[in-house]
């Protein structure tokens, strides 16, 4: 069994939901530990909204250090794009950026380059729980010595990878779209799922070292980052989304499904995209996508995701628009095609996204604004609708 968290960006809060009463992972004397047999896999951005960042990097490199391969962490946009500071806060400061002191320096790309409006505020305190200084030379000294030799950031970063592929699971932070999937920046197109992951991982492996080198890591930087006038980059399994602009999930074109099933890959599983409360479940067929990023909803809980070959399992909560506060609970076959489970109302556009534990349907639907629908259905009103493939 493959047991799954991701987007938990500095909030402990959320990484001790998900392992309340988790019969896969848990959290005993301040380290994760994992049932007999599972896999933990950790989908990326471990920091910036909240106030524990160094504390959750340091308990995931400990389950890594502890587990070896049975704990797989993915660097998310927020964890590569620290490697920026490097070289903005010595000397090499983003266009447009203000003179003045380099914590003003640090305050601005939070907020205006890495959308991370609150970050320096959110290690201020981090470091004054730590009982050490923590004025504003602190921050950005602290910061400095995350990405430098021996630092938490490198060391988080330098055990992740950008994909990992479990049987029929193909695992990446952001999404596999017709532009990246098969491409890794410096290699030739790979003409099976394996070998892109391989080259992926030399990708990342190679600008790593270029950072030890003391040279900027360009390319893994723009790979992270949304292309130039564009909220996406569907060049990079970092960064690219697999939802429409008002967080609608939708799975990736037929073409890009049949390559991925062609060569055995089944499922993918992503974070990065806020899809509401809980984990979405997106379907065509025996073929699944899996959203499990609730950042930004009305309630950010550290949802649960556990998969293997067969089967899919969430575990969470949602708060419907009526203001109840409902479970989700369910475990589903992948091959059960007879299910309404992941797919859209052609009229509505509502998404059938998760069951409910008391066995109804939650219906989804994202709005402009970050805003969501989510209200609970019937079985017998399900039926009736005319649902449809969601399909970008």
């Amino acid at each position: 069994m493959l047991a799954y968290l991701t987007d938990v960006e500095g909030q402990w809060d959320k990484l001790v939901s998900y392992t309340d009463d988790n019969p896969y992972v848990a959290l005993r004397d301040g380290a994760l530990h994992l049932a007999d047999g599972v896999t933990f896999v950790f989908g990326g951005d471990a920091v910036d909204r909240g106030p524990s960042a160094r504390r959750i990097i340091a308990l995931l490199l400990r389950a890594r250090a502890d587990y070896g391969e049975r704990v797989v962490l993915l660097a998310g946009n927020r964890d590569i794009n620290k490697l920026r500071l490097a070289f903005e806060l010595t000397g090499a400061p983003p266009a447009g950026a203000p003179t003045g002191t380099r914590a003003e320096l640090l305050r601005w790309i939070f907020q205006r380059t890495m959308g991370a409006p609150r970050a320096f505020e959110h290690r201020a305190a981090e470091l004054a729980a730590e009982g050490v200084a923590f004025d504003d030379d602190a921050v950005v000294d602290s910061f400095l010595a995350d990405v430098a030799s021996g630092g938490l950031t490198r060391a988080y970063l330098d055990a992740c990878r950008l994909a990992y592929r479990h049987g029929a699971t193909l695992f990446v932070h952001g999404g596999v779209s017709a532009k990246n999937l098969g491409v890794a920046p410096h290699h030739r197109r790979a003409d099976s799922v394996d070998a892109w992951i391989a080259n992926l991982e030399a990708f990342y492996t190679d600008e790593l070292a270029a950072f030890a080198a003391g040279r900027r890591p360009d390319d893994l930087v723009a790979y992270q980052a949304p292309q130039p006038g564009l909220h996406v980059n569907p060049d990079s399994v970092v960064y690219n989304r697999l939802a429409d602009d008002d967080g609608n999930p939708l799975l990736p074109p037929a073409d890009v499904v049949a390559r991925l099933r062609g060569d055995g890959v089944d499922r993918i599983v992503v974070g990065h995209t806020p899809s509401g409360d809980c984990p979405a479940i997106v379907r065509d067929g025996d073929f699944e996508l899996v959203l499990a990023d609730n950042s930004y909803g009305r309630l950010e809980r550290g949802s649960r995701v556990a998969v293997d070959d067969a089967t899919t399992q969430v575990s969470g909560e949602t708060v419907l628009d009526d203001g109840t506060r409902v479970a989700v609970r369910y475990q589903g076959l992948r091959s059960a095609v007879d299910t309404p489970l992941g797919l859209r109302d052609r009229g509505t556009g509502q998404l059938v996204k998760a069951r409910l534990a008391d066995g109804r349907y939650l219906l989804f639907r994202g709005l402009p604004r970050r805003e969501v629908e989510q209200l609970a259905a019937s079985v017998e009103d399900v039926s009736r609708r005319e649902l449809v493939v969601a399909r970008g």
